[in-house]
């Protein structure tokens, strides 16, 4: 919740090569202990060091990477290069699934580091930068002067992302739309191996089946589908049509009747997959250039809210709702609260006007100091 919007801010100011490059090294370190050894205490470090890495690093290489993919594309083709980037995300997801059933397990955190390493590796030597910052003034300035700034700096720099999406009616809208999905399906997820489980006896290998059908039918549905329908019908009719999908699928769960319901909702995964891209595209058509990074990493920070959230109030109510004291017979009531906080989202988009790009971003934007090559 913190650490998001900060990142976006630095890689607005200082530039998006060397945030990606520290963001993503630092995943490998927790992984370098497994390789190491793999005893009691090792396991536990690795906890502690892969918590740090994450909240570097968990949303803000997204983010960034989107940030940067907007330096470089039209806003016209923004939701079709987000889809083809989301889309092999989720072709990474398939991959490394297979790769981890394939390989024998003394080689799979081996294998993980080589190809963690590689990403920064390349990005070091072929990853053009797409800010340059603007000179400092600050010559003058003591040590302890300097080290006094920074705060005040970063706290300059909080406020005006958040004046940047709470003045504009489409980020603002954007950010709610965020909040209320994923308090939803974040919710959904953090019960759903548990709820199917007690229901259907269903195992780790039937969650994977469901996990596997949703990420080979996403790589579809972002990398082809998305850039098709986006020319023909905007990012607000896709982004409405995945919360009706998503609508759907909590649904379907909730009052799943026999084995086969969740595999009939897993099928709704491949269009409510696509709120991401939309998101992201009408985020960055409604930014200004040099608030890129702001506005993905603030609206992503009120998301990183509803994954603290939910969970609070899911698991007590999917507990009771499977247990023998639940006032009424409706194991999957839980699932189908949280599909309300889905509804809202899809109200809030509805209301929504992408077109209308602010002009309070770019007067923000005129203040900012990064300026973007051309590419």
């Amino acid at each position: 919740m913190v650490v998001l919007p900060l990142l976006g801010q630095l890689s607005d100011e200082y530039g998006r090569k060397p945030l990606l490059l520290i963001t993503i090294s630092t995943a490998i370190f927790p992984f370098v202990l497994l390789v190491w050894h793999q005893s009691e205490e090792y396991v536990y470090a690795y906890y502690v060091l892969r918590t740090i890495s994450n909240i570097i690093s968990q949303g803000s290489i997204f983010c960034i990477s989107v940030a940067y993919a907007a330096d470089v594309v039209n806003e016209s083709k923004r939701a079709a290069v987000f889809g083809w980037i989301t889309g092999l995300l989720s072709a990474s997801h398939v991959l490394g699934d297979v790769l981890a059933w394939s390989l024998p397990e003394k080689y799979i955190f081996a294998v993980s580091i080589v190809l963690l390493t590689s990403c920064p590796v390349y990005m070091k030597f072929f990853l053009v930068e797409t800010v340059i910052p603007a000179p400092k003034n600050d010559r003058e300035s003591g040590c302890w002067a300097k080290i006094v700034d920074v705060p005040r700096q970063r706290y300059i720099s909080m406020r005006r992302a958040a004046e940047i999406v709470i003045f504009s009616p489409t980020l603002r809208g954007m950010a709610l739309v965020s909040f209320f999905y994923e308090l939803g399906m974040s919710g959904i997820s953090s019960v759903l191996l548990y709820y199917l489980k007690a229901v259907f006896g269903f195992n780790k290998n039937q969650f994977s089946e469901l996990l596997m059908m949703v990420g080979i039918g996403s790589i579809f549905s972002q990398m082809l589908l998305l850039p098709i329908l986006n020319p023909l019908v905007g990012e607000k009719v896709i982004l409405c049509s995945a919360l009706l999908a998503s609508i759907a699928y909590a649904w379907l769960y909730g009052l799943a009747w026999a084995p086969w319901v969740p595999y009939l909702s897993a099928s709704f995964g491949i269009i409510y997959v696509l709120v991401k891209p939309a998101t992201y595209a009408i985020i960055s058509n409604a930014s200004s250039s040099t608030n890129q990074g702001k506005a993905q990493t603030f609206i992503a920070g009120t998301q990183s809210i509803s994954d603290l959230l939910s969970p609070i109030a899911m698991s007590p109510l999917t507990s009771w709702f499977l247990s023998s004291n639940a006032p009424f017979e409706c194991k999957g009531f839980s699932i189908i609260c949280a599909s309300i906080c889905m509804i809202i989202s899809l109200c809030f988009a509805c209301l929504l006007k992408p077109a209308d790009t602010s002009s309070s971003n770019d007067i923000e934007g005129s203040q900012e100091t990064p300026l973007l090559t051309d590419n």
